[in-house]
């Protein structure tokens, strides 16, 4: 299979309900698919989800031709794109950056236009939002996986985050991922 694997990305969006997941995932293995990345999360009352899905040139047909009547079943408004699978990134090491600050707008372009300046790629990103324990103080967390140029000295990578979070008043880490 592995000449002729195909990959769909998929999105839907919608009211959160139990079942969604259940009901999603019998869909792409009764059409022959199967799932090779997925994220899902609810957000307020909304259920999110984006997966990529690989399977042969018609299971991945088959799928896009059940999406309308899958949209209307599950109340998911459903996205499909044709995608192919990620090249190996030689000479890139993994890294997680944990962040937690005062909730204040602008944290996350900062912190992307920090890596960005540097060729780092950004492979995965979650945020949200709190407040303190103690204090009720509106917080804000993202946490991010890396990928970083092997040719990076991480030692003076580490120095520039710290003293970038230090004038941003960020608290975070920068540790290697442990895959």
């Amino acid at each position: 299979m592995a000449a002729t694997k195909k990959f769909l990305v998929l999105t839907a969006i919608g009211k959160d309900r139990a079942g969604l997941i259940s009901e999603l995932s019998e869909a792409v293995v009764d059409t022959g698919c199967g799932i090779t990345d997925s994220r899902m999360t609810v957000l307020g009352t909304e259920f999110a989800l984006i997966m990529m899905l690989a399977g042969t040139w018609n299971a991945i047909a088959k799928l896009e031709a059940m999406v309308p009547s899958l949209q209307k079943k599950l109340g998911l408004t459903m996205t499909t794109q044709r995608a192919e699978e990620r090249p190996a990134r030689e000479k890139r090491v993994p890294y997680l950056v944990d962040i937690v600050a005062l909730d204040r707008p602008g944290v996350v372009h900062d912190v992307a236009r920090f890596f960005d300046e540097r060729q780092i790629d950004i492979d995965d990103m979650s945020t949200w939002t709190y407040l303190a324990a103690n204090t009720t103080a509106p917080m804000f967390s993202v946490s991010m996986s890396l990928s970083i140029p092997s040719d990076v000295h991480i030692g003076r990578l580490r120095d520039e985050f710290t003293d970038f979070c230090d004038e941003l008043n960020l608290d975070a880490t920068l540790e290697p991922a442990r895959r």
